[in-house]
């Protein structure tokens, strides 16, 4: 199973130690999915955990997120789109769909109530909360 995860769900993931978004991320660790990203993704990623309201919650060191950052290009599988989508009205949103599409994943997992998630599904990629795909990878176990 392939999948790409929005920011907020590794931002909620690094923030609780409950909760579906760090059963994902966990989840990932054990190899139960395909993690896709992008280059794009990666840099959002890095740039919305620095926010400053993000970083006092999750607390890692600059140090430690670099490390993570690191760990989350080494053990991804980075994705080259090629093309240039504008589905969503919040243009950073399309780089998900990009990715998706581009790496035939079968899901984008996001906490967006208000773009992502209300599409449902795109060229065949579901557009699920990380409760949904919680579920669907016990049922893929």
């Amino acid at each position: 199973m392939k999948a790409v995860l929005d920011a907020n769900v590794f931002v909620s993931a690094l923030i609780s130690l409950r909760g579906a978004p760090r059963q994902i991320i966990d989840r990932w660790r054990a190899e139960a999915f395909e993690l896709l990203t992008s280059e794009a993704i990666l840099q959002e990623i890095g740039h919305v955990l620095r926010y400053p309201k993000i970083a006092a919650l999750h607390r890692l060191s600059e140090p430690q997120l670099m490390e993570f950052l690191a760990l989350l290009r080494e053990e991804s599988h980075i994705v080259n789109p090629t093309e240039t989508l504008a589905i969503s009205p919040d243009e950073s949103d399309n780089r998900y769909l990009e990715c998706a599409v581009a790496g035939d994943a079968e899901y984008v997992v996001s906490g967006d109530k208000r773009h992502l998630l209300p599409l449902a599904e795109y060229r065949g990629v579901r557009i699920v909360s990380p409760a949904t795909f919680l579920m669907a990878l016990q049922l893929d176990e």
